[in-house]
């Protein structure tokens, strides 16, 4: 899928391409390509991405896949809008924006996944719960964890749901800024990132 903006075939499209809202997280480029990797789309998969935030995720995996199926949940109309519109800036078309509060709009999605990315949240473990009930066999999920009790919880939640080819990696990125008339390397909060796959 051709897009004016990002015409490349690689994901990793900077940070300021995308249109912004102020206090709505963005997933940095380095945790971004981190995420795409570990969700292994294939050419068709259906992808469920909750807690969508900007939309950097479906955008990046439409243009990627563009006949995969992707369904991005966000509980605020203001944000849901904003997915739309990054996905129609991107020319991304096979992105379906659902307003809901997860877990509980679930139900709502009209497919059932291969992959799933939960983007956080202070109940991203429940959700994790839920979610496993509907992602398809050999199915794998990808979290991200930015503080030590959501790492604990979801670890916790791969291991009751006997998840296999478990895997916890932590990004460490520093970027190079211009401050004033100096040059310095800034770090890009760390995250944990954890991947599981459904038997």
């Amino acid at each position: 899928m051709a897009s004016s903006i990002w015409r490349y075939k690689s994901p990793g499209i900077p940070d300021h391409l995308f249109e912004r809202l102020p206090g709505i997280p963005l997933t940095k480029r380095e945790v971004r390509l981190l995420l795409i990797s570990y969700l292994r789309l294939e050419a068709n998969s259906v992808l469920w991405d909750v807690g969508a935030g900007t939309g950097t995720i479906p955008v990046e995996s439409g243009l990627l896949c563009p006949e995969a199926k992707i369904f991005a949940v966000e509980r605020d109309e203001e944000v849901v809008e904003l997915i739309r519109h990054n996905c129609t800036r991107f020319g991304v078309k096979n992105v379906q924006v659902i307003q809901g509060v997860a877990p509980d709009c679930l139900d709502k999605l009209s497919e059932y996944p291969h992959r799933v990315c939960l983007e956080g949240g202070k109940g991203v473990h429940k959700t994790l719960e839920q979610v496993w009930q509907y992602l398809q066999p050999q199915g794998r999920v990808v979290a991200i964890a930015n503080n030590l009790e959501s790492l604990y919880r979801l670890s916790e939640g791969f291991a009751k749901l006997q998840a296999r080819n478990i895997e916890v990696v932590q990004s460490s990125v520093n970027r190079l800024e211009t401050r004033g008339t100096t040059q310095v390397f800034a770090a890009v909060d760390p995250i944990f990132v954890l991947s599981g796959e459904k038997l």
